[in-house]
């Protein structure tokens, strides 16, 4: 009889959930290579092929479909077996400041990965304006903070990646150029709202500001009601809702730039659990 191995099994299962073999990878600490094989080792021990390839996307056969709901079994007992006799190796309490902005797409990505990874690491997260997480008040408040810089710069510290910002409203909803464009912004201090307000103010574009929510939810709550546009960084717009370059005719929108987004350790300085959490953050950004 042979063995199965945990590693492939959670392969299979890391790349269901993710949607793919690269961000299995990082989720795992593998390259993305080495999470292939292990999938085609176990396709070639159970003599079945467990994904299909449809439009360059990843999806379970009938097989892979049964081989995923029994290896979450096998893995949830093999991990409630060694946690009984084997201490976590990370444990502690860790305060991440995390941008508005970022907090609905960015946080459930981090949370249960690396909760499920370091069960015994308490990880408190605070939402606030990049603005007044760094403020001399709050900023020694936490251990990792993200934050948003207005002016890109390539020797930045903690330098992550630059984002480019657009123009983010329904599928469905256009708006005259001839009118005030509706716009669904955070409260004053807010990055975005500061850029998207002197674009168009360069451009003469009118414009009126028809809800305020400091919270993303919310903002994409009411764009899908269609009643305006906002301004966010193009790697967190959420699934339903579209770029928007243009509306009306052949008349464009305002160029936004780009921001910076970096990482500063504060409080008790570089800690090996801050150093963890910091490489699932920069791992989902990018």
């Amino acid at each position: 009889m042979r063995n199965l191995s945990m590693d492939a099994l959670r392969a299979v299962v890391a790349t269901t959930d993710l949607g793919g073999v690269t961000a299995a990878a990082d989720h795992l600490g593998r390259s993305q290579p080495a999470v292939s094989l292990q999938i085609q080792k176990l396709e070639e021990t159970l003599n079945v092929e467990i994904f299909l390839r449809y439009n360059k996307q990843l999806k379970l056969s009938e097989s892979g479909s049964r081989i995923y709901d029994t290896a979450k079994q096998i893995l949830a007992l093999n991990d409630q077996l060694t946690t009984q006799f084997i201490q976590p190796e990370l444990a502690g309490e860790i305060r991440l400041g995390i941008p508005s902005e970022f907090a609905t797409t960015l946080l459930p990505k981090i949370l249960g990965r690396f909760s499920q990874a370091y069960p015994m690491v308490a990880l408190e997260v605070f939402s606030d304006l990049s603005r007044n997480l760094l403020s001399e008040s709050q900023r020694a408040k936490y251990d990792l903070i993200l934050t948003l810089h207005d002016k890109p710069s390539a020797r930045r510290k903690g330098l992550i990646k630059s984002d480019r910002l657009v123009w983010v409203g329904s599928k469905e909803h256009r708006y005259d150029r001839q009118e005030a464009l509706p716009l669904i912004l955070a409260q004053d201090g807010c990055l975005y709202r500061k850029r998207a307000l002197r674009a168009l103010d360069k451009i003469k574009q009118p414009w009126r500001i028809i809800h305020t929510n400091p919270d993303l939810s919310g903002i994409q709550a009411a764009i899908r009601e269609g009643l305006g546009v906002t301004v966010l960084a193009e790697s967190t717009v959420p699934e339903g809702l579209a770029i928007v370059d243009r509306y009306g005719k052949n008349n464009s929108l305002p160029d936004l730039g780009s921001i910076d987004i970096s990482l500063l350790y504060e409080r008790r300085g570089v800690t090996e659990v801050t150093e963890r959490l910091a490489g699932y953050i920069q791992s989902s950004l990018n």
